[in-house]
């Protein structure tokens, strides 16, 4: 059987691996050689192993974890598909974040931090029938597609009228987990089955809008907490957006979107 094994140096170059990453992948149960020398420790793998092995490569490449890489070489072909379907999808949206990071670096490099107008206004109560998630800060936009999917089919499915805009209720610290919700003001704030609601007290707010893609958005909040803790105030939670005009009545550039941050004076 020795005759038809590779010496780890040998099956190295076969593979374009080096033989630190043989190793690595061999005390890790990814890629154990098939025989070990009990003597001497020298590993040898046979041929037919090539194929895992310039596999595992090939992903490591792409920044598959060793983890993944090993799920989906244990799998069978149609869960091992699954498993990378789900990574393209997390490589997707990833590549998605980082385009529209680069378009807000963009819109940075070329005409500076935007100018947003903070204004303190009052704002009246409202009951709003709402839709909740739990999510990362990386997931907010994901999420709130996925509210306004659950919300508008549960309003027409009940014959519920509504008032816009669509509202988004945020925390005001960005957590690792953290529950937003999206919701609409229905009349007379009448009950909606399979809803929840909330109430949002009326009072002291501050204010800006936002005009241009959602992408960009993050932008504002920004600048409107600046706004916030330069007056000596302090921001009450949640933080809102009313969707003023949505994807679906004008292009990104024009889309129009109203923060708002219930205040209070401070008293430090």
């Amino acid at each position: 059987m020795r005759d038809e094994l590779l010496t780890i140096g040998r099956f190295a170059r076969l593979c374009r691996l080096s033989v630190k990453q043989l190793r690595h992948y061999d005390e890790l149960g990814l890629l154990p050689p098939l025989h070990v020398d009990a003597g001497s420790g020298y590993r040898y793998y046979a041929p037919e192993q090539a194929r895992d092995a310039l596999t595992i490569a090939l992903l490591r490449e792409m920044d598959l974890p060793l983890a993944v890489i090993a799920r989906a070489l244990a799998a069978g072909p149609e869960r091992r598909a699954g498993i990378l379907r789900a990574e393209r999808d997390r490589l997707a949206e990833r590549i998605s974040r980082d385009q529209a990071r680069l378009e807000m670096l963009e819109r940075l490099a070329e005409g500076g931090l935007p100018g947003y107008e903070v204004t303190l206004g009052r704002e009246p109560e409202r009951r709003l029938a709402v839709v909740r998630a739990v999510c990362t800060p990386a997931e907010i936009g994901t999420r709130v597609e996925e509210c306004v999917g659950r919300l508008l089919p549960v309003l027409g499915r009940t014959g519920t009228a509504w008032e816009p805009p669509l509202w988004g209720l945020y925390p005001l610290d960005l957590e690792e987990r953290m529950e937003i919700a999206v919701g609409v003001r229905t009349p007379q704030g009448e009950a909606v089955p399979g809803l929840e609601f909330e109430e949002l007290p009326g009072g002291l707010v501050a204010e800006t809008v936002h005009i241009g893609p959602y992408a960009q958005l993050p932008l504002a909040p920004n600048a409107l907490f600046a706004a916030v803790h330069e007056r000596g105030l302090r921001p009450q939670a949640p933080v809102r957006e009313a969707y003023l005009v949505g994807p679906a009545e004008a292009p990104q550039e024009e889309l129009m979107t109203r923060l708002v941050i219930p205040v209070q004076e401070s008293t430090a």
